[in-house]
């Protein structure tokens, strides 16, 4: 009795391999892996809604590009434009636009100038002399 093992043959192994790579790979769309492109479709997709809602609501496109900063401008643009043809052409009104009010923008600070910052400089300087000028007379 001879008990010989048959080692595989590389060539069917790396062949094996190679289809079933092939096959789990061709299975992405399915499993729901994005690609770049389908990735870009998408961004282009939802500025194109975007800009259509904005037009629809009555919204300048400004202020679309104010509310939706992430948003594709140029997607924007084409959805605003072409939800304004598709409402001249039928007719239709537009909704208003129910939103918070923004709250008001606080005024900035003014700024520091270099001689302010040097003279308060000074007089903490002098505070603490003084303070150390009266614990040394009171003991």
């Amino acid at each position: 009795m001879s008990n010989t093992a048959r080692s595989p043959n590389p060539s069917r192994l790396l062949s094996a391999c190679a289809v079933a790579a092939t096959l789990l790979l061709s299975g992405c769309e399915y499993l729901g892996v994005e690609t770049p492109a389908k990735t870009a479709e998408n961004k282009v997709a939802e500025g194109k809604a975007i800009g259509g809602a904005c037009r629809h609501a009555n919204r300048a496109l400004e202020d679309c590009y104010r509310y939706n900063p992430k948003a594709n401008k140029a997607a924007v643009f084409d959805g605003w434009k072409d939800m304004d043809v598709y409402m001249r052409e039928n007719k239709l009104d537009t909704i208003t636009p129910v939103t918070p009010p923004e709250p008001p923008k606080k005024p900035a600070p003014p700024p520091k100038k270099d001689d302010e910052e040097s003279g308060e400089g000074d007089k903490d300087e002098k505070k603490s002399d003084a303070k150390t000028d009266d614990k040394k007379g009171s003991k």
